[in-house]
């Protein structure tokens, strides 16, 4: 329920899981209900964006236990960081690559000499 002090009603702490850009990030939002939490999670974050329903949180409880770690933003890499961090998946995308073809040939090798293994019994 609602706490009544004076004039003001105090909102309800809720603590929601949703999803951001593919992961799950827990968060904290004050309103009125479940459903109020529910609706203002819906609004800022996108419809099919809760994975967790809002559960109501006690004012006793300390924050840092609720939610998982702070996520604490990265600076924006220079050009020169860019550059390089770009060069870098390319090499990883390159590797993939000829992993690939090896296991393709490899694959296309055995096959043929399957085939010759079956031509030699008839």
């Amino acid at each position: 329920m609602q706490q009544y002090v004076g004039t003001k009603y105090l909102m309800n702490k809720y603590l929601v899981t949703v999803r951001v850009g593919g992961k799950l990030v827990k968060t904290v939002v004050f309103a009125d209900s479940t459903i109020h939490a529910r609706l203002l999670c819906q609004y800022k974050y996108g419809m099919n964006s809760i994975a967790v329903s809002p559960v109501r949180v006690d004012e006793a409880e300390d924050d840092s236990t609720l939610l998982d770690s702070t996520i604490k933003p990265k600076p924006p890499m220079t050009p020169a960081q860019a550059r390089i961090n770009s060069l870098k998946q390319g090499v990883e995308r390159s590797r993939e690559q000829l992993h690939a073809e090896r296991e393709r040939q490899r694959q296309q090798r055995e096959a043929e000499r399957k085939r010759k293994q079956q031509q030699q019994r008839f």
